[in-house]
């Protein structure tokens, strides 16, 4: 492969940046948090109008119980695996908050609820299939697959994805690029959990002697669970939410306590799973009853020999349209961990740079855009000009090469 000149689809996407302004304003102006069902079916709507206006073929995913998805196919070689894109359709607002922060733009960046998380990776990966449909090429088949419940931990779309991730070698996640303007190369695995106390309700003036406090309990739990922590291997446990009693005046009959854990080494999961387990099954109050219940998660990211090699193939991509990107790891969690679990060599943060994500100052650097989207189409064009070569020399593979070697990546399997 040479560090060649700009191709057609770098040129047709370089006339595109008011275009995807546009579609980011319409998307962001929809509510769709993970729980709006509806509005997650008006973006999905919306892309799916724009993949038609490309020729682009759409079916919508079904899921019981969660928001419909969708996936896009752009046919390619019969004998070659489909390179994955992936995106959430889901952001972690309320409803009304589109309505309350409307779409803007002040100087060089974009604003709104899910500007960056995901609503400008949405766009980015639909410009870049467009962009590959319209200028054609040798390549694979592309496989666009957004789901609609990732903000909980992707719950009913993980099978999905996992499917999805059996049948290609390579993913990229369209999350947001780094604030520094980098991509991800790893990630930390998470398990969200909830914890449930039942206590026994007494008045307490006057009978407290009678009551069980759950809140007492939940206490002691918290501090117990926070003590996991444990910084430098890169496990965090944060008790974020917490519910609990009936008045003042009253022992709490019942407590409840949302429990994030985050990890980096997959094999720390079990670990501390197992640790979370044994402070839920303990009572320090006589008489309280304890229940721990796994309600999502996502498995890490965890560099491999294919993954730093289709990092370095995205780099000089960059390099050719005319930025620099670096990659660095990340706390935070993303569907990416389990397409990388099934064996694929996963990239993510391939979307337009932003920050602030899940506040009012979330936002999108808009000339990150363009040049953003043209790093990421180059990048899957020598992809498939690496995998033909290997095809055509299944003797020459280079260490550098990043062409399909799924012995490498090993399926990291979750139980939960």
């Amino acid at each position: 492969m040479s560090d060649i000149a700009p191709s057609a689809v770098v040129e047709w996407l370089a006339s595109r940046r008011e275009a995807m302004l546009s579609l980011l304003g319409e998307l962001v102006a929809i509510d769709s948090g993970t729980a709006n069902h509806r509005g997650i079916a008006q973006v999905a709507a919306r892309l799916a109008a724009f993949f038609a206006e490309a020729g682009i073929e759409t079916e919508p995913v079904v899921v019981k119980g969660s928001g419909a998805g969708l996936r896009v196919t752009v046919p390619g070689a019969k004998s070659a695996r489909p390179i994955l894109l992936m995106g959430h359709l889901d952001t972690v607002f309320p409803d009304g908050e589109a309505a309350r922060r409307p779409f803007s733009i002040v100087g060089d960046r974009a604003y709104g609820p899910g500007v960056a998380d995901m609503k400008g990776g949405l766009v980015l990966i639909a410009f870049v299939l467009a962009a590959l449909k319209a200028t054609g090429g040798d390549l694979p088949p592309l496989v666009g697959f957004f789901t609609a419940d990732e903000e909980i931990g992707s719950p009913a779309y993980r099978p999905l994805i996992e499917a999805e991730a059996r049948h290609t070698d390579y993913a990229f996640n369209a999350e947001p690029g780094r604030a520094s303007g980098n991509v991800v190369t790893a990630r930390r695995g998470g398990v969200f959990m909830r914890v449930t106390i039942e206590g026994k309700a007494a008045h307490a003036g006057v009978d407290s002697r009678a009551g069980i406090s759950a809140i007492d309990e939940l206490a002691h739990k918290i501090v117990a669970l926070h003590a996991l922590t444990d910084t430098e291997r890169g496990i965090n446990l944060n008790v974020g939410v917490v519910h609990g009693g009936q008045s003042v005046n009253t022992t709490a009959a019942s407590a409840t306590a949302l429990v994030d854990l985050r990890f980096r080494e997959p094999e720390d999961r079990a670990r501390m799973m197992a640790a979370i387990e044994a402070i839920v099954a303990k009572s320090w109050t006589a008489g309280t009853r304890s229940r721990l219940e796994v309600t999502g998660g996502f498995l890490p990211i965890v560099p491999t020999a294919a993954s730093t090699a289709l990092f370095d193939l995205y780099r000089s991509s960059a390099e050719a349209i005319g930025f620099s990107v670096g990659g660095e790891a990340t706390g935070g969690c993303a569907d990416s961990g389990f397409a990388a679990a099934m064996g694929a060599a996963a990239l993510c943060g391939v979307g337009p740079v932003g920050g602030g994500a899940h506040s009012p100052a979330e936002y999108v650097e808009i000339d990150s855009l363009v040049p953003r989207a043209q790093a990421l189409a180059l990048t899957i064009q020598r992809l498939a000009e690496a995998v033909n070569n290997q095809n055509s020399h299944p003797r020459g593979q280079d260490a550098g090469d990043p062409s399909p070697r799924r012995q490498s990546a090993a399926p990291q399997r979750e139980t939960s």
